[in-house]
């Protein structure tokens, strides 16, 4: 059996990945951190396991630690153009969270969640029908078959 292959990259083309099958699970999230990191309102982002992903081209990487958790968020990015790509998180070992938008075609994948609800801005609706969270969410993603 195939797993469906899903492609994207950075805004200038030198940084190219290919990952395999559905996130494990999709991610929004309004902390004031990924809201600086994106220069946005929230970073959208899908976790696949780290041996679905396939990453073509130099990433620079940025290691930020929380001041609330003290635990490592490794950002990579494109060290032409600056686009974050995709980051690990001590958090979530054996995952890899791609940004939604270096997708070649994003929206492909529901977000299951939004987590760090206090600091979204106030226009920002969170749908009914996910999980939201006002800090963070539990640290288990329960992977998928």
């Amino acid at each position: 059996m195939t797993s469906t292959v899903h492609e994207g990259g950075c805004l200038c083309g030198a940084v190219r990945y290919k990952v395999k099958g559905a996130p494990v699970v999709g991610t929004v999230c309004h902390c004031r951190f990924c809201q600086t990191r994106t220069s946005s309102a929230f970073a959208a982002m899908g976790y696949f396991k780290e041996e679905e992903v396939e990453i073509r081209g130099r990433l620079t990487m940025y290691e930020h630690r929380s001041d609330t958790s003290g635990r490592w968020l490794r950002i990579e990015f494109c060290p032409t153009c600056g686009t974050p790509v995709t980051h690990t998180a001590e958090l979530r070992p054996g995952l890899r969270g791609i940004g939604v938008g270096t997708f070649d075609k994003p929206g492909w994948f529901r977000h299951d969640r939004h987590v760090w609800t206090r600091s979204k801005h106030a226009w920002v609706e969170v749908p009914d029908d996910v999980d939201a969270f006002e800090q963070g969410s539990t640290n288990t993603i329960a992977p998928r078959p």
